[in-house]
């Protein structure tokens, strides 16, 4: 993971036990005070968001605890790895994409980050600027050119 990966987690995980649970409890006291419990949908609702944030801080937890934290900015390499912005042209296209190769948590195909167990990440791992690759994308087999490589 990347330390932007790791800030984003930390801010969801802080904003999830400063404003969610805290509104969830509160949510939950209220709908208590409206009666009967066995009828009441305000506080089966409440309770049923009370489960659902208690099992996305228990994943970003999870996923804390397990990562390992890698600044792209310290990598230096003339090959892909994690952690690499890849400038790439389509040679079938001529356009050019670029692509940060980032852990699973982070990716966001939107803004041009992609897990590195996705294809075209594992297809690109391991070359260098100016080879060509063929890469299996959801559009069928494609071939890239490696442009730039950069670790910032």
């Amino acid at each position: 993971m990347t330390p932007e990966g790791k800030r984003k987690l930390e801010e969801r995980l802080k904003y999830l036990k400063s404003v969610e649970r805290p509104q969830n409890i509160a949510d939950i006291e209220r709908a208590r005070g409206l009666g009967d419990l066995s009828e009441n949908a305000d506080y089966d609702a409440a309770k049923n968001k009370q489960g659902l944030i208690a099992a996305e801080l228990n994943d970003i937890e999870h996923k804390l605890s397990l990562s390992q934290v890698i600044d792209p900015a310290t990598i230096k390499s003339e090959k892909i790895v994690f952690g690499a912005t890849v400038t790439l042209k389509d040679l079938d296209s001529d356009d050019k994409i670029t692509y940060s190769i980032v852990g699973t948590v982070e990716s966001d195909i939107q803004k041009g980050k992609i897990s590195i167990e996705s294809p075209i990440a594992r297809g690109l791992i391991g070359k260098q600027e100016g080879d060509e690759v063929k890469i299996k994308t959801p559009k069928g087999l494609r071939e890239f050119q490696i442009i730039r490589i950069v670790y910032q």
